[in-house]
């Protein structure tokens, strides 16, 4: 392995000390003093540049896509060169071909992964968990940690009764595949009683259907095998939480003797004060020997629609029957004024959520794929359908029949505001909380979720200022490294594996998400690039140069034990 020496940077090394400007020096793939590498080392000149430790996001979907991407993009792009997968409770192992069918639709319907690429890019041919994640030694960009997922080992050992409670017999095959599992490399367990995790049939998702006795009995399961922690959603990790569930979180977290950290405690909970209550839950922990942290999304996720995946817009009422149909019929469909006027009404009749989506004028063209939408981008359909002097309905489905259904649209959000930022990095600090939530790998047809860490250094560093470079860059990196024990990672110290990026901080950012048909079976996704992201290395190894992933596989499986240590409460 060639010697690096990384010069002329700004080094800011990830524990929240000032930065300076020195020498990185890289040797067998850590960091060294710069002394001992010898006088043919390559040079990396990072003038004008930040030298940091690659970031780890704890949230990610990327279990499937690492099949067919080791890079993970665009999270590279972003300076993410850690990533943990498995998260949720949905997890592609120890299931494999006899349950195919089943996870696929669920992940197709749960975490927007398209069936199409699902189907074409897995072989579903692994037996245990050991057998799925071995292969991925020596084939990853990245270094990437996963889970075991509650709901796939509630369909190994329940199968089409996976949604009924289990027996105590049940239970105890269901922890033996936990620890099993860890064993074999996992980080530890994931699971979801979210209200909004419903499978492909509608159902509840497996998880949704145990016992808090086996909730607390699965979280145990880790105890017995180094490195290993705990994550989930419940109920109130969206409405604030109930007194029995900071009791549930407290005793998983006290059974596993690991913390326990929940998602997500978004940008608008953060504004509107709701965390507070929410963050209660840690403080409860805390008294009673565990440890919750939450999962805190530091930047707004925007809300893309299409009426190609019809995601959300198959919940209003009546809508569904039209969406479901192929895209030559749904595109006759939406040109047909009958059609248009049934979904109006079922839209207008709507008394949930979905109804805020329905407000047809707010909704802000962001991408259109036709020459007949050309110059559209960037307008609201109020706007357009002034100008036209038509029906804001009529003017959205021609657009979108014009596009082929591709077009991408957006509820009109306000721009955040410099207090709000402030209040969020207020929370970014809190002990309680670690930054992440980026879901990268998920929700491929509504958002580009990897964005999160280039959005913290555009804009609470550099745009409002509400928190330095140093600390900024301790939440990305050091601050989730630790939650997770990371051996080696999270910091530039010498002995730390080499995990880098290089970024300019005049002009990091992000690209805005375009749609992109890169995945296996000729399926969407929404992609967004990194600006301002020079270099990134892996292990001493680039995995991007230049701003452009180039190719290598320096990344680690990360297992437990030989590559984390144990945190506890």
């Amino acid at each position: 392995m060639t010697d690096t020496l990384i010069t002329g940077g700004y080094v800011v090394d990830g524990t929240g000390a000032p930065g300076a400007i020195r020498e990185v020096a890289i040797r067998d793939g850590r960091f060294v003093p710069p002394d001992q590498v010898g006088g043919s080392a390559r040079i990396i000149d990072a003038a004008g540049l930040v030298v940091a430790p690659g970031f780890v996001d704890v949230h990610t979907h990327y279990d499937a896509q690492l099949s067919w991407d080791p890079a993970a993009s665009p999270s590279p792009l972003h300076g993410v060169t850690t990533a943990i997968g498995g998260n949720c409770g949905f997890t592609l192992a120890p299931a494999g071909e006899a349950h195919a069918d089943y996870l696929m639709r669920l992940m197709a319907r749960v975490e927007g992964m398209p069936l199409a690429a699902l189907e074409a890019g897995l072989p579903w041919d692994w037996k245990s968990y050991e057998d799925w994640v071995t292969r991925f030694d020596g084939h990853l960009g990245i270094n990437a940690g996963f889970l075991t997922g509650h709901s796939a080992i509630r369909r190994v050992v329940m199968g089409e009764a996976c949604h009924e409670t289990a027996t105590d017999e049940q239970v105890r095959e269901m922890a033996c595949l936990v620890t099993e599992a860890c064993r074999a490399g996992a980080l530890g367990f994931s699971t979801s009683r979210a209200p909004t995790h419903n499978d492909g049939n509608g159902d509840p998702v497996p998880s949704r259907g145990a016992s808090l006795e086996e909730l607390v009995t699965l979280a145990s399961a880790v105890a017995g095998v180094e490195g290993t922690t705990l994550a989930g959603i419940l109920d109130g990790s969206l409405n604030g939480y109930t007194q029995e569930e900071m009791e549930l979180l407290t005793a998983m977290s006290v059974g596993a003797n690991r913390p326990i950290n929940w998602n997500v405690l978004g940008g608008s909970s953060i504004s509107g004060g709701a965390h507070t209550h929410q963050l209660a839950a840690s403080d409860y922990a805390a008294a009673h020997g565990g440890r919750v942290v939450a999962l805190t999304l530091p930047n707004n996720m925007s809300i893309r629609l299409s009426f190609l995946s019809g995601f959300a817009l198959d919940g209003l009422p009546g809508w569904g029957p039209v969406i479901k149909l192929p895209i030559p019929e749904r595109i006759r469909a939406l040109a047909d004024p009958d059609v248009r006027h049934r979904l109006r009404e079922g839209a207008a009749s709507d008394t949930g959520v979905l109804r805020l989506l329905a407000n047809w004028p707010r909704l802000e063209v962001v991408e259109v794929t036709s020459a007949a939408n050309r110059g559209l981008e960037g307008r609201s359909i109020g706007e357009i359908a002034a100008e036209r002097g038509a029906d804001p309905f009529d003017v959205l489905c021609d657009i979108v029949v014009a596009d082929d259904l591709r077009t991408g649209l957006r509820p009109a959000v306000a721009p955040t505001a410099a207090e709000e930022w402030g209040l969020r990095a207020d929370v970014w600090r809190d002990p309680r909380t670690v930054v992440g939530g980026s879901d990268a790998g998920a929700h491929l047809d509504m958002m580009c979720g990897a964005t999160y860490s280039t959005a913290v250094l555009a804009h609470a560093v550099r745009e409002f200022g509400v928190i330095s470079l140093e600390e900024a860059i301790e939440q990305l990196s050091d601050v989730p490294a630790r939650l997770y024990g990371l051996r080696g990672r999270g910091r530039i110290s010498d002995g730390y594996a080499a995990d880098a990026v290089l970024f300019d901080p005049d002009t990091v950012g992000y690209e805005p998400e375009r749609m992109r048909e890169d995945l296996p079976g000729g399926a969407w996704r929404l992609y967004a690039e990194g600006i301002g992201i020079h270099h990134v290395l892996v292990n001493g190894t680039p995995i991007v140069s230049d701003g452009r992933i180039v190719g290598n596989t320096p990344g680690t499986q990360l297992h437990s034990g030989r590559d984390t240590y144990t945190v506890t409460p």
